[in-house]
C-alpha cells in the first residue's frame, strides 16, 4: 500500500495560533503595503491591466491496473479554481498579488490495486473533499530583486521541481519521496498546504536564491480537523538557489526544526527516540534542440532532467532516491501541442524501515524503481488528452508480491478568464 500522507485530527486553530498567523503574514510583508498620498506626492493611479484572472482545470483520468497486488480499473478526478488579483492594477498597491485555490475530488484510489509505495497518479487523495489548497499574498520590492510570500503555499510549486518533469504522473516526479514523506502530517505539497513565509531573491536574469519557514504540520480548511496550530510541532526549514540559463542546475537542502520519532530505536521507557530529519537535493535540465516555432522564447524541441536526493533515513522509510527523462516537444510536426516525455525514478529504502518490515514478515528490496511514458496532446483549445503507461518493481519480497503495470487516459479540461 502507498504511504499515504493522510489528515488527521487536529484541534481546532487557537486564538494564539491565530494571531501568529498575522504576526508571520505581517513580517513577511513589511515594509510592502500599498502607498499612500502625503502632502507631496499622490498615489499613482492602478494600472489598466486585468484585475483578476480566472483559472480553472478538471482533471479525469481512468486507470487500469493491470498487474500488481489486485488488478481492475479505478478513475481518479480533481477540480481546481484559482483566483489571482493583481492589486497594482485594483488598488495601486505596486507589485502585490493575492492568490485563491481550490481543490475537490470524487474520484478513487488506483494505488490500492497497484500496491506501490510511491502512488501512481499525482492527482489520486487519499480523502475526497472540497478544500482550500493555496491562499496567500505576494509582494514584489520595488527596489530589489525580491519577492515575498505568506499564507498557504505549495511547497512544491517553489522547491524541488523541474518543468521537464511536468508532464508525468507518477508522483514521485512532482517531489522526491524521501522529502515527500516526512513530517507529522506531510510537507505542504499535494493535497494539503501548510502556513508558509518564503523570500525569493533573484540577483541576476540567470539566478535565484529561495528560502522558506513552513509550518512542519500541514492542514487547510476543509481537511479533517481544518487547519493545523500554528508552529506546534515545530517548522520546516528549507532553502534552493541555482542557475537558470540555457537549462537549470538548482541545490537545496531542508532540516525541521523539531525531532522527529525514529522509526526503529526506542529508549528504555518504550518511547521512540527523537532524531533530526533533514536532506539535500540536487535538480538538474538540459534543453535540446531548437526552440519549437518562430517565437524565440518557445519551448525547446526537447529537454533531458535529473534529480536526486538524500535524507537521513532514520524519520522516514527512504533514504534517497532519483528521477530522470526526457520531455519532447512537438512530437507530430501537424500538432504543435503534441509532447512525450518518458522518466523513471528509483526510491530507496531506509535500512531501518526494511528490518521493520522483515520483523512483521514482509521482505524487502532495497529499493522501488518505476518507468513511464506519457503522450499528450491539446486536441481542443480546453481539452487536453494523455495517454500513459507505468510499470513499477515494488520491493516487497513476498511470494505473493507482483509488480505493478498500469495503463491511463487523462483528460485535461481547462479555462481562463481575466476580469
Amino acid at each position: 500500500m502507498a504511504l499515504q500522507r493522510t489528515a488527521r485530527t487536529v484541534p481546532a486553530i487557537t486564538m494564539r495560533s491565530s494571531a501568529c498567523a498575522a504576526a508571520l503574514l505581517a513580517a513577511a510583508l513589511l515594509g510592502a503595503s500599498p502607498a499612500k498620498a502625503d502632502d507631496t506626492q499622490e498615489a499613482a493611479p492602478p494600472t489598466d491591466g486585468p484585475v483578476i484572472t480566472l483559472t480553472g482545470e478538471y482533471i479525469l483520468d481512468a486507470v487500469a491496473v493491470v498487474r500488481g497486488a489486485a488488478t481492475g480499473g479505478r478513475y481518479v478526478d480533481l477540480a481546481s479554481l484559482t483566483a489571482e488579483i493583481d492589486l497594482d492594477a485594483a488598488a495601486g498597491w505596486h507589485g502585490a498579488q493575492f492568490v485563491a485555490q481550490g481543490i475537490a475530488g470524487t474520484g478513487q484510489r488506483p494505488n490500492d490495486l497497484a500496491g506501490t509505495m510511491q502512488g501512481i497518479n499525482n492527482s489520486e487523495v487519499p480523502r475526497n473533499r472540497v478544500k482550500l489548497y493555496q491562499l496567500y499574498l505576494a509582494q514584489k520590492l520595488a527596489d530589489w530583486p525580491v519577492t515575498l510570500r505568506a499564507g498557504f503555499i505549495d511547497l512544491n510549486a517553489e522547491f524541488y521541481s523541474n518543468d521537464a518533469a511536468g508532464l508525468l504522473i507518477a508522483p514521485a516526479f512532482g517531489i522526491g519521496s524521501e522529502l515527500a514523506a516526512t513530517g507529522p502530517n506531510g510537507p505542504a505539497i499535494f493535497p494539503s498546504t501548510a502556513l508558509t513565509a518564503s523570500v525569493r531573491i533573484e540577483p541576476s536574469a540567470d539566478t535565484y536564491a529561495a528560502f522558506a519557514v513552513v509550518n512542519a504540520e500541514a492542514g487547510v480548511l476543509g481537511d479533517v480537523g481544518g487547519m493545523a496550530p500554528l508552529l506546534a510541532e515545530g517548522a520546516l526549514l528549507i532553502g534552493e538557489a541555482g542557475w537558470m540559463g540555457s537549462g537549470k542546475v538548482a541545490l537545496g537542502a531542508w532540516s525541521y526544526t523539531r525531532r522527529q520519532d525514529d522509526i526503529r530505536l526506542f529508549d528504555a521507557a518504550g518511547d521512540p527516540l527523537r532524531q533530526r530529519a533533514r536532506g539535500a537535493y540536487v535538480l538538474l535540465e538540459w534543453p535540446l534542440g531548437a526552440a519549437v516555432g518562430p517565437d524565440p522564447d518557445a519551448p525547446g524541441k526537447a529537454a533531458l532532467f535529473l534529480r536526486a536526493g538524500i535524507s537521513d533515513g532514520d524519520t522516514t522509510p527512504y533514504r534517497g532516491g532519483w528521477q530522470a527523462g526526457v520531455l519532447i516537444n512537438r512530437v507530430f510536426a501537424a500538432r504543435p501541442d503534441s509532447q512525450l516525455s518518458i522518466g523513471a525514478n528509483q526510491a530507496f529504502l531506509s535500512d531501518k524501515f526494511r528490518r521493520n518490515q522483515t520483523d512483521n514478515g514482509n521482505p524487502m528490496r532495497s529499493a522501488e524503481t518505476g518507468v513511464e511514458i506519457t503522450l499528450a496532446d491539446r486536441v481542443a483549445p480546453w481539452l487536453t488528452m494523455q495517454a500513459d503507461a507505468q510499470y513499477v518493481r515494488t520491493p516487497s519480497r513476498e511470494a505473493q508480491a507482483r509488480d505493478a503495470v498500469i495503463l491511463g487516459v487523462r483528460f485535461i479540461f481547462a479555462f481562463s478568464r481575466e476580469l
